[in-house]
């Protein structure tokens, strides 16, 4: 007795072994791309002060930014500048995270708040943040405070819209069902609306956290008594210009931390997305 006959549509057919490779050589590139440009970017720079002999007031070279850097790691003084930028970036962006992602539902689900509240939302981002900061340290001082508030106006926007954004991505005939099923409005909330809007939240938070850290610098730069920004003023009034870029570089790792932080948290909430599945 025969058994059953494979026809050629049964067979799962697996892609070439070139197709199979390719992200892999796609997850690789930027490892290799990435640390040859930055090698040729300080190469560059490197020829080109040797080659002029520019001044070190002007430009100093990558050796003597390098070494500025390593003596700003072990001074104490330069870690708390830094803990204390890190504490006004962290608290204002949880301040814009819980404000913009409350409200972003809220006008997300509620269509007269929405028309209502927009224009003065809108407002708040056409003002330029700079000039707000004068009258914050006139009403808090030259503490943390005017620095968190500016962080978290910042951060707020990104995040608000694109709340917004994900509470109307919806898909309404899973709204629609979950009525049917007699569900709360917070069991549509919560097992809906949320996971449905995470992916949108979370991008909101990629683009906060990176102006949370602007406002934080820039508070400090105007009006700081401490943080990485008060530093980068100290050493421009100092003519230390290697102690210059050697803060600069403490920002920009700073920056990178907290940028990488988000992209990891997203690969932890929302697994299942196809943008993480494609990275």
């Amino acid at each position: 007795m025969s058994g059953p006959v494979m026809r050629d549509d049964d067979i799962i057919s697996l892609p070439p072994p070139a197709a199979r490779r390719k992200p892999m050589r796609e997850s690789l590139l930027p490892w290799i791309t990435t640390p040859l440009l930055v090698l040729l970017l300080i190469g560059t720079w490197h020829f080109y002060v040797t080659t002029t002999k520019l001044s070190a007031f002007i430009l100093p070279t990558p050796y003597a930014v390098w070494e500025a850097w390593l003596g700003l790691l072990q001074s104490q003084r330069a870690w708390n500048n830094t803990l204390s930028t890190i504490y006004v970036t962290v608290v204002g962006f949880i301040y814009a995270l819980i404000i913009g992602v409350g409200l972003g539902v809220l006008l997300g689900r509620i269509r007269w708040l929405e028309l209502t509240l927009n224009p003065f939302v809108v407002a708040t981002q056409v003002i330029p943040k700079v000039a707000l900061l004068p009258l914050f340290i006139v009403w808090f001082g030259f503490g943390a405070t005017p620095k968190v508030i500016v962080a978290a106006v910042l951060a707020f926007f990104p995040i608000l819209t694109n709340t917004v954004l994900g509470v109307k991505s919806v898909d309404t005939g899973h709204r629609d069902v979950m009525t049917s099923l007699n569900a709360s409005r917070w069991q549509i909330f919560w097992r809906l609306e949320l996971p449905s809007s995470l992916p949108y939240i979370l991008s909101g938070m990629e683009v906060g956290i990176v102006l949370a850290i602007i406002g934080a610098i820039v508070g400090e730069y105007l009006g700081g008594n401490a943080g990485l920004g008060f530093m980068l003023v100290s050493k421009m009034n100092g003519f230390e210009t290697d102690g210059l870029f050697a803060v600069i570089v403490q920002m920009t790792l700073l920056g990178f931390f907290f940028y990488f932080a988000t992209r990891a948290l997203q690969r932890l909430l929302i697994p299942w997305h196809q943008s993480i599945a494609i990275r």
